[in-house]
Order: structure tokens, then C-alpha cells, then sequence
């Protein structure tokens, strides 16, 4: 009654989709938090200076001072940790593909299509290495 065909050429057609759509979803998020960050850090300095805080004395609102205030790391950490997280998705995207295409169909070797995914994975583990902050001596 049903036939199994359709199913790789759907996974062809929703796999780009589903990143797309997580991808926009993802800024979106990230923009929001930076936003209610932003919003948060002003709260604190009006309350300061209504408290009598002379407003010299208060940290400044500037992107970098926010994250630092409240803890987000500097730029460098944040990109090596963000390298870190993407690479080791996807070394287990292409292992999980290897794995998957070599469980149906065991005798041909299109489980290879896997190792690209992978391959991209550990380099940017790599590039995260390379970029992580040294500890100051």
C-alpha cells in the first residue's frame, strides 16, 4: 500500500528547510536576549543615579561592558565556545548519517556521505582550539 521510496527524497527536501528555519529562529532568540540584557543594564543605571550613584562612577552601556557586567565572557571565549558547540553537532550529525546509511543499505559505501558533515566538525573543533584564549602568564 505504502511504499518507503519517498522517504530519502523528503529528507532531501526538509533537512535544509529545518536548518533554515532553526538558524532564523536561533538569531531571533539571541537578539532577544541581548535586547532584555540591554534593557536589564539601563534598569540598574537609572536606579543607581536615583539612589545618588554619581553616573561617572557606573559602569558604561556599551555591548562589551554589559556582557562583562553580567558575565557572558569576552569575545574570543564566546567564539571558541560557539565553534566548540557547532563542531561537535556536527561530528555527530555525520556519524549518526554514517551509521544510519550504513545500517540500510550494509554492502555499498555511500555511509562516506557521513564523513563530510564530520570532517567539517573537526575543523571547527580545530579552529575553536586555535582561538581559545591563552591563559595570561
Amino acid at each position: 500500500m505504502w511504499s518507503s521510496d519517498w522517504v530519502p527524497e523528503a529528507f532531501v527536501l526538509i533537512i535544509p528547510i529545518v536548518a533554515i528555519i532553526g538558524g532564523i529562529s536561533v538569531a531571533i532568540v539571541r537578539l532577544l536576549g541581548q535586547q532584555r540584557l540591554e534593557e536589564l543594564a539601563r534598569k540598574e543605571r537609572i536606579a543607581a543615579i536615583e539612589r545618588g550613584l554619581d553616573p561617572d562612577k557606573i559602569p558604561s552601556l556599551t555591548p562589551t561592558g554589559v556582557y562583562e557586567e553580567y558575565g557572558v565572557g569576552n569575545g574570543r571565549l564566546r567564539r571558541a565556545h560557539g565553534l566548540m558547540i557547532a563542531g561537535l553537532i556536527l561530528v555527530a550529525v555525520g556519524v549518526g548519517v554514517a551509521l544510519l546509511i550504513q545500517s540500510q543499505e550494509p554492502d555499498k559505501n555511500q555511509w562516506l556521505v557521513g564523513l563530510l558533515p564530520a570532517l567539517v566538525g573537526g575543523a571547527l573543533l580545530m579552529a575553536s582550539k586555535i582561538i581559545w584564549p591563552k591563559p595570561k602568564a
